[in-house]
């Protein structure tokens, strides 16, 4: 952005003058203004034939303007053409060919006119093209064949579209097809082979064309190649398959990517670099794509011209080809013409300024008329690339258009020039809030419109004088800058637009907040891989922004990896590996700025891979290899590893060959024979192994016999009848030549039979049909090739199949140990009678009722095999008091033979289990009823049950048990006579003849005695309570104070009947105190009846009802009625008589009423 500095001079108030380009300055749209596009199809509109054509045409104006198209130069009419129509308020065009129509219809150039009484904007001509995706020729492809070694070119020449295809190669699997430093693709799609080989025999290259503009792939016909590889090719030097020649040009538009291609063939194949014959490739536009096949430079500029050489190069020489290349420019702004707002008499200028190579030519349109042909205004001046106004008036406001073009190009511009009188209004919003970090820039925008352009000033403070110190920079577009903000810039500015229509001010506020600074920073470490790092990072900041903090790899995410944890200050990467090495940056960000700070972490590694393998001293079964060390990664090479690949037999196999110390880089390998070698070394070091080098040459070793036979040989009928001959067949690389073949043999081991042998390919087994059954046999396997046969094998003995056994064991019989646990014995079959290897023997045992419960339920039968020849077993897990059936089988590997005949036996009795339930019912006062269910397996005849039973007291103390025994047909029992409110703990088991099984426990409570329970309680709590200890006091004080009016009285010699003292209490409410006599009318309610409800009223009978009031009076005692005295006093209410408590002697634990402690003193 352009900035004017204006420092203060003496006292001159700091005030920006504009310039007349005010490019910032936009026009408010509620004011007149002439129109302006804001959107546009692009130049080059490619549409796609199977949708509805959308020309957008969009711009504004004040009045909204009207829109009008051209087509091929001429008025386009679309109220003509019921296919066009034009969204409303816009100038946008949809031709709706989808019902009817086609594409090809409206192709054309078009061009959009958006107008009002201001003046007419116009668009770029907008060329409307369907795209096309044409099929291709149909042609006959002859199948290529040619010798190994050889280069070949597969010509691709994809239908010409719109826009141009992007062309790969796939087979008919739709599977792209590899490509390398020897195979790849040109520029122009065709599949380039430096030299080819055996592998790339196929039937199914195929080229194919994507045009993504209609999402439809063309295929071309399959091309069929076939590589012959009768004897080995000479190598040769390079030669360039493209560009043809030593020299070529090559031109490109500025801005686009340059592409250059060098493909070359030769044996072994080229190496291709690049360089720039009169300067250097710039580094961070260049790129190399193709396996450095193809240079890439993008955003190219002039100064990219020049002579670029490709060099390609292999072991037998080197080529080199010159590529001149010139960088054209279609049209490009240096300046554009901008929209100007004049006042009536102002002057100003709209300059149009482009460039390009060669240098374009500018005209000038008024409207969208050719400004020579436009109505005259003198206020106009044309000077070049210049239009010059002077003394503008209202009716010179009008759309300008330059047209700059040259032969790539064209561009339009439009800039409108609007004749205004308008006062200042300012468009930024009012109290603004400005937060900025303390030392840094602070912008406070004033954004402003007016006509003529106002100027603008700033003030600080309520009653400051305009900025006058040389610490500010205002800016044409009104912003204020303070270059570094202090905390004493804090506080209220005000912007002021004047012009001499009027003036317009606004206030924005500043706040300068504490810079966030890192006072602990990550250091630089070194780890080993697979150990542990810790990065640190505290952080300071103003107190009122919140800070957050992040880290960053290598200025990206850290991965997304539970190894890297971040807590409030620190990183900590475990188990570090290879990829975490690199720099780590802590970014503490908030609202208003961010700090960083950045550790560097090396990790000790693995070492990098050997280069330049070599062979050398080629033998029949040895060859030298040679290699050169790659970096040691800090960490010395201890030795290195070679390992071999026979892409022959196993390709992509890789094998140990051998290993060297690590300060060798050559080796003497012994090979083996009609393998073709290919060799790779791995370099090791403390840390680890280091990536595989690249593969050396081949090297094909001439075929032999082989050298061992086959390993795992076995003999196994599958059937009775035959004997399966089965080994572990040699790999392709230990058939040491063509031809792999097996000799079987066999005969029978115990007979005088000659050897059988047969001659099988390359299998892994061998079926003799017809043997008899489970007889032993030597077997044989012999290896064989086209160059002779292996050493003689070793001999093994195999049995031809098995069959079940014939005869059932025998004298089966059982000893019983116990009530679960019982032995059977057998008799062993013979020998001959099993037909194959003995396994062992089953023996089959199933209950077949409980002596107890006469049940016929079937029961799932249950298995036990005994291995080898043993002739007895035990059968665990029997249930007592049951009757069991038993059998025993032999078992060889064909199966089971018969049965033996059953064998019965019975299980004596055994202690039950535990009863199945136990529960407590119907509690009293000293009575539980226990109900029980028998137990769920009584193992026999139950005999009785036995009860145990003990009390528990509050401490959980036992008291004593009591035994007792209930007969086995009760399940349920009564016990009497015990102490109320007591927990008591039962035992209870059943039993049998062979004695007590588990027992089940419960416990239970006797219930309580509820009322002298409650009545114990309600008296403790209420003598415990604070309002009945107070209340107690104030009786005491009342009668102390009656006794001695009492006392005074009998000294003056007046009497106190009874009577008065009843007629005193007839009626507490209407009754006041008699000063005269010196009665008290109102003791009785006032302080007797506090126990009683609120409201509630003494009858006149001194007796009180229980509904009168809601707390009984019997809770009060040992449920008898509550007595009053005759004052209707309550006797015994404040006794605190505890329960069973009786009193002693003649005193009474009643508190004396009033009245008779008056007539007792008396």
């Amino acid at each position: 952005m352009p900035k004017k500095k204006c420092l203060s001079a003496g006292r001159v108030p700091l005030i920006l003058f504009l310039c007349q380009i005010i490019s910032a300055l936009e026009v408010p749209l509620d004011l007149v203004q002439p129109p302006t596009i804001t959107q546009q199809s692009p130049k080059d509109y490619i549409i796609d034939p199977r949708e509805n054509i959308v020309i957008q045409c969009e711009a504004k104006g004040k009045p909204p303007p009207s829109f009008s198209w051209t087509r091929n130069g001429t008025h386009f009419d679309i109220d003509k053409d019921p296919l066009v129509t034009m969204n409303p308020g816009s100038g946008t065009l949809i031709i709706n060919i989808m019902s009817e129509g086609k594409a090809e219809t409206y192709e054309g150039v078009y061009q959009c006119t958006a107008r009002n009484e201001r003046g007419a904007a116009i668009s770029n001509n907008i060329v409307v093209r369907p795209s096309r995706s044409p099929l291709w020729t149909k042609e006959k492809l002859e199948p290529i064949i040619l010798q190994n070694g050889q280069p070949l070119v597969l010509p691709c020449r994809p239908p010409i579209g719109l826009p141009p295809p992007i062309i790969f190669w796939m087979d008919n699997s739709f599977q792209r097809l590899p490509q390398s430093e020897r195979v790849s693709q040109g520029l122009n799609g065709d599949l380039y082979f430096s030299n080819v080989l055996p592998e790339d025999t196929r039937e199914d290259y195929i080229c194919y064309a994507r045009f993504n503009h209609t999402q439809t792939i063309q295929q071309k016909q399959p091309i069929s190649v076939k590589v012959i590889s009768a004897k080995p090719s000479r190598e040769r030097p390079p030669t360039f398959l493209t560009p043809e020649g030593n020299a070529s040009n090559k031109e490109e538009l500025r801005g686009n990517v340059l592409s250059l291609e060098c493909i070359a063939e030769g044996l072994p194949t080229p190496i291709i670099h690049w360089t720039k014959e009169d300067g250097t490739l710039p580094i961070n536009r260049t790129f190399y794509k193709n396996f450095r096949k193809t240079l890439q430079i993008i955003h190219v500029s002039e100064a990219d011209s020049g002579k670029y050489q490709c060099i390609a190069k292999n072991a037998l020489g080197v080529i080199h080809h010159t590529i001149s290349v010139t960088v054209k420019a279609a049209p490009y702004w240096i300046m554009a013409p901008r929209n100007l707002v004049l006042s009536p008499g102002e002057d100003g200028s709209l300059i149009c300024r482009p460039n390009g190579n060669p240098k374009p030519k500018i005209s000038w349109l008024t409207n969208g008329v050719p400004i020579e042909i436009a109505p005259d205004d003198p206020s106009r001046k044309i000077d070049g690339d210049t239009i010059i106004f002077s003394n503008v008036q209202e009716r010179s406001s009008a759309v300008y258009q330059c047209n700059a073009s040259n032969e790539y190009g064209y561009l339009l511009a439009n800039a409108f020039v609007n004749v205004l009188a308008e006062p200042p209004r300012i468009l930024t919003s009012a109290d603004t809030l400005y937060q900025v970090i303390a030392n840094r820039p602070a912008l406070l925008h004033c954004a402003f419109f007016g006509s003529p352009l106002p100027t603008i000033e700033w003030f600080k403070g309520a009653k400051g004088s305009a900025l006058r110190e040389d610490i500010y920079v205002l800016h044409e577009n009104g912003t204020l800058e303070i270059p570094v903000a202090q905390k004493d810039s804090t506080g209220t500015y005000t912007c002021v637009a004047r012009n001499k229509l009027g003036v317009a001010k606004n206030e924005v506020q500043l706040e300068i907040k504490d810079p966030t600074r890192i006072i602990k920073q990550p250091e630089y470490a070194v780890v080993q891989r697979g150990g542990t790092v810790s990065f640190e990072c505290k952080v300071k900041h103003d107190h009122t922004l919140i800070p957050t903090v992040m880290w960053l790899k290598d200025n990206g995410e850290l991965p997304d990896d539970g190894r890297f944890t971040v807590d409030k200050d620190r990183l900590v990467v475990a188990d570090v590996g290879d990829d975490d090495g690199g720099t780590y940056t802590c970014v503490a960000n908030t609202t208003l700025d961010s700090v960083s700070a950045s550790a560097v972490l090396s990790v000790v590694d693995v070492p990098n891979p050997p280069f330049d393998l070599e062979l050398t001293n080629h033998l029949d079964k040895s060859v030298q290899l040679s290699w050169t060390p790659g970096d040691d990664n800090n960490s010395p090479i201890t030795k290195f590893i070679i390992e071999y690949e026979d892409s022959m037999h196993e390709a992509g196999l890789w094998h140990h060959q051998t290993e060297v110390s690590g300060i060798q880089t050559t080796a003497q390998l012994n090979l083996s024979p009609f393998v073709n070698y290919s060799f790779r070394v791995v370099a090791v070091n403390s840390i680890g192994r280091s990536v595989p080098s690249q593969a050396s040459e081949h090297y094909l070793t001439k075929a032999a016999e082989p050298d061992k036979n086959p390993t795992t040989v076995e003999g196994l009928g599958s059937e009775p009848d035959n004997l399966v001959i089965t080994w572990k067949p040699l790999n392709g690389f230990e058939s040491n030549g063509p031809g792999l073949q097996y000799k079987v043999s066999w005969r029978q081991k115990d007979g005088d039979d000659e050897w059988t042998s047969v001659v099988v390919a390359n299998v892994s087994k061998y079926i003799v049909s017809g043997t008899p059954t489970f007889v032993p046999y030597l077997i044989k396997v012999q290896a064989l090739n086209d160059v002779g046969f292996a050493p003689e094998p070793a001999v093994v003995t195999g049995h031809s199949g098995e069959d079940l056994p014939m005869v059932a064991p025998g004298n089966v019989h059982v000893n019983v140990v116990n009530s679960t646990l019982a032995e059977v014995h057998w008799d062993p079959v013979p020998l001959k009678s099993i037909r194959g290897h003995l396994q062992g023997y089953r023996i089959y045992y199933w209950k077949a009722q409980n002596l107890s419960k006469r049940s016929k339920r079937h029961i799932e039968k249950k298995i036990l095999t005994f291995q080898g020849s043993k002739t007895h077993g035990m059968l665990p897990g029997l249930e007592p008091f049951s009757h069991y059936r038993v059998n025993v089988r032999v078992v060889n590997g064909k199966g089971e033979g018969p049965a033996s005949p059953d064998k019965v036996f019975n299980t004596p009795e055994g202690v039950p289990s535990a009863p199945s339930s136990l529960k407590i019912v119907n509690p009293t006062l000293d009575s539980l009823t226990l109900e029980w269910e028998p137990p769920g397996h009584p193992n026999g005849i139950l005999t009785e049950y036995t009860l145990k039973y003990q009390p528990i007291n509050s401490t959980h103390e036992l008291g004593p048990l009591v035994d007792l025994k209930i007969p086995a047909n009760k399940t349920r029992w009564t016990l009497k006579n015990l102490n109320f409110s007591t927990r008591y703990k039962f035992y209870f088991y059943a039993q049998t003849a062979a004695g007590s099984g588990s027992q089940i426990t419960e416990e239970g409570v006797t219930t309580v005695d509820e009322g002298k329970m409650a009545m114990a309680s309600r008296q403790v709590d209420i003598a415990t309570q604070g309002w009945f200890i107070g209340l107690m006091c104030a009786v005491a004080l009342l009668i102390l104070i009656l006794l001695i009016v009492c006392f005074i009285r009998r000294n003056k010699g007046g009497k106190y009947p009874v009577k008065e003292k009843e007629d005193a209490h007839a009626d507490p409410e209407i009754q006041p105190m008699k000063e005269d006599d010196g009665t008290f009318g109102e003791y009785s309610d006032a302080e007797d009846h506090k126990p009683l409800k609120k409201g509630s009223r003494t009858p006149s009978d001194r007796t009180v009802k229980k509904e009168d009031s809601d707390d009984s009076l019997v809770d009060y005692g040992e449920g008898v009625n509550g007595q009053f005295n005759e004052d209707g006093s309550f006797i015994g209410q404040y006794s605190g008589k505890k329960e069973k408590e009786p009193a002693e002697g003649n005193e009474s634990s009643e508190a004396p009423s009033p009245v008779n402690a008056m007539n007792s003193f008396v």
